[in-house]
């Protein structure tokens, strides 16, 4: 299924759609289709507007409107996420046909890593059966379209780094997400050991 295939233009309703959706870091956004989460904007630096207007540009097939009850329980759970709930979300379904392949194995492995646990790109990488695709692993989790249902928030880089972070904020913003599941310690980032 391609975005385009989601829905044409005049087409749009509470089937398929986008909404914001208030949070303790700032306005989220997620969009879906059906029974499917299609995407998750975290917050932009600039706030509400900004946030609307990333959301208009990742899926302008899609219509703002109000989310059907299966998705703002979605929406409800990423927000207590985002307050400190540690819930996986892993029951949420994704539109993982929207992705490449190996992305898709890249985020059911993240998503596999509880709240207040972080995985380094290398340690996924092993996990996957390819050791030396730390990079690739690193590259899917910057194309996330679902974080933080697919929390790469939790991967990091090397020796406890943040590594990269594309949303709003950067590595700041995984910093505070890390900081609010109880990941971080005396103001610095150990590096848990993943649940085997």
């Amino acid at each position: 299924m391609s975005l385009q295939a989601l829905t044409a233009p005049g087409e749009q309703g509470a089937a398929s759609g986008y909404a914001l959706f208030p949070t303790a870091i700032g306005h989220c956004g997620m969009a879906w289709h059906g029974a499917l989460l299609v995407g998750v904007q975290l917050p932009e630096d600039a706030g509400e507007a900004q946030t609307r207007a990333r959301m208009q540009r990742r899926f302008p097939q899609l219509a703002e409107c109000t989310m059907p009850p299966p998705v703002a329980a979605w929406a409800a759970r990423v927000a207590a996420l985002l307050q400190g709930a540690h819930d996986d979300l892993c029951d949420v379904p994704l539109a993982l046909d929207t992705v490449p392949p190996f992305n898709a194995r890249v985020y059911a492995l993240a998503r596999r890593i509880p709240p207040g646990k972080t995985m380094t790109y290398g340690e996924m990488a092993a996990a996957l059966g390819e050791p030396g695709a730390a990079r690739a692993v690193g590259q899917a989790l910057g194309h996330n379209p679902f974080a933080p249902v697919v929390p790469c928030h939790r991967i990091l880089a090397a020796n406890g780094r943040t590594g990269g972070f594309s949303a709003g904020g950067g590595a700041a913003t995984k910093m505070r997400m890390l900081g609010i599941e109880g990941a971080c310690l005396g103001g610095t980032l150990p590096l848990f050991a993943h649940d085997e």
